[in-house]
């Protein structure tokens, strides 16, 4: 792992939630010589969204941390702009039809900028965040960008896409280098710490654990009524419980039987419409984008792609070869060489040229 200062300075703010990975990133900085303070991000609202012992358990394995760690910790309330910009978003794209992926707002939204924000105050130079992605410069232009981990399946290079060059400017990522889930874990076994068996997080940071997201919209007062599921010639098939319950490529749970495995290929949430189809349906080499930024920002219509980039239409998903046009209106299309399944309205495309990231948006019908 290489991490290497951009100038003269050594005081950087982690975002530190207690977990074995912002742990790890910690003990990285410092064994760089870095003067590290940690920042834990409260995004609950008001006190009684949680109860006090819930509340005292995720903050407390951040004092816990930081206490092991030796080092200073802020905690920050972020509730007010976290449901501004994350929760109400997620809830909106979901009544919409689509499927959000809530981590991709909040990075540059909330998450970022309050590092950034902290930092300032301090007179830290640098900011970080134990995500296993890289940073690298073109030496030509002097732009930074994030680049894809070495570890390939715990890559999130695919998160942090709308970063803008004041963020990544000053970011660190010290599990750039890391190949291997057990070399964070070893880590934080030398050190005794005691999160170093910890599971790892959950997937909706909100969202508590044994409650699903449907549960947790209608709990904020969303009405989803019933509607048709139709193939798609407009036929109808029968009825669904709900656009809220459906997303693109699900099979399972649709309660409707049509004597041959069904998926949804398409929701109509103007129409209440929850469209079935079969497999081959799901697959597509156009894929459309909105809300696009190329280089942390809006990208002009004569933007040229390079030649061999490469796109992902999903956190999971391995960058494949495609081409891609930025059209009139600032949508881009995107045309992969293979076709690809269940390309989804609210997750996100990002595009990638020899491993760093360049841009990306928001897939679009």
């Amino acid at each position: 792992m290489t991490l290497k200062r951009r100038n003269n300075g050594n005081k950087v703010v982690l975002g530190l939630s207690g977990g074995v990975d912002s742990t790890a990133a910690a003990l990285l900085l410092q064994e760089k010589g870095f003067e590290v303070t940690g920042l834990f991000f409260d995004i609950h609202k008001k006190a009684s969204e949680k109860t006090e012992a819930d509340d005292n358990i995720e903050r407390k394995k951040a004092e816990l941390a930081a206490e092991q760690l030796g080092i200073e910790l802020i905690c920050k309330n972020v509730g007010e702009i976290f449901e501004e910009k994350v929760i109400s978003d997620f809830c909106h794209q979901y009544l919409k039809g689509n499927t959000p992926n809530p981590c991709i707002v909040c990075n540059p939204e909330v998450k970022f900028r309050t590092l950034a924000e902290e930092a300032d105050k301090i007179g830290a130079e640098y900011i970080a965040t134990g995500h296993y992605a890289g940073i690298c410069r073109d030496e030509k232009s002097g732009k930074w960008y994030i680049s894809r981990s070495k570890n390939e399946k715990k890559d999130q290079s695919y998160m942090l896409y709308r970063l803008g060059q004041d963020i990544i400017s000053r970011l660190l990522l010290p599990l750039e280098g890391i190949t291997d889930k057990e070399q964070v874990r070893d880590m934080a076994r030398k050190k005794v710490l005691n999160n170093s068996e910890a599971k790892d997080s959950q997937e909706i940071c909100f969202i508590e654990e044994g409650e699903n997201y449907r549960d947790f919209i209608r709990s904020r007062g969303a009405v989803c009524e019933k509607g048709c599921f139709t193939d798609k010639n407009g036929n109808v098939l029968g009825q669904h419980s709900g656009i809220l319950n459906y997303t693109i490529g699900q099979r399972k749970g649709l309660g409707v039987a049509l004597g041959k495995p069904a998926f949804v290929i398409d929701i109509d949430s103007e129409n209440n419409r929850v469209v079935l189809g079969d497999n081959e349906d799901l697959f597509s080499r156009e894929v459309l984008s909105c809300d696009n930024l190329i280089e942390g920002a809006a990208p002009d219509i004569g933007f040229t792609f390079p030649e061999n980039v490469e796109a992902k239409i999903r956190y999971g998903a391995k960058p494949a070869k495609a081409s891609a046009e930025v059209m009139k209106d600032g949508r881009i299309m995107t045309v992969f060489e293979e076709p690809q399944r269940a390309a989804t309205p609210g997750q996100s495309i990002v595009f990638y040229h020899e491993g760093r990231v360049i841009g990306g948006g928001f897939i679009s019908r």
